[in-house]
């Protein structure tokens, strides 16, 4: 019980530590490759990106996956829709028969 109270202390004083956690995957890139010019690339990439759009790159790949989701969403109830539609109609002419 303690830890999960713990868990959510933590969550709530860490919950708007976003953007100073924006040096993290630089830090973890330097750390596992040893490659400083790969993770300059990709904090500098990362800044050109929030610099001309307004959002972080995550953000962007986030945004992309919600808009899939609708979309299989939609074409979900458009295929039931149909469906429905299709049996509706064909018991309309089996009746008129």
């Amino acid at each position: 019980m303690k830890h999960k109270l713990f868990l959510l202390f933590i969550f709530f004083v860490l919950n708007a530590c976003a953007q100073s956690t924006a040096l993290l995957g630089p830090a973890i890139t330097i750390g596992t490759t040893g490659n400083v010019v790969q993770a300059g690339l990709t904090y500098g990439s990362n800044v050109a990106v929030k610099d001309a759009t307004g959002k972080l790159p995550g953000e962007h790949v986030s945004l992309y996956l919600e808009n899939k989701k609708e979309e299989k969403k939609v074409k979900k109830d458009m295929i039931a829709y149909l469906d429905n539609h299709i049996k509706e109609m064909r018991n309309k002419l089996s009746i008129k028969k």
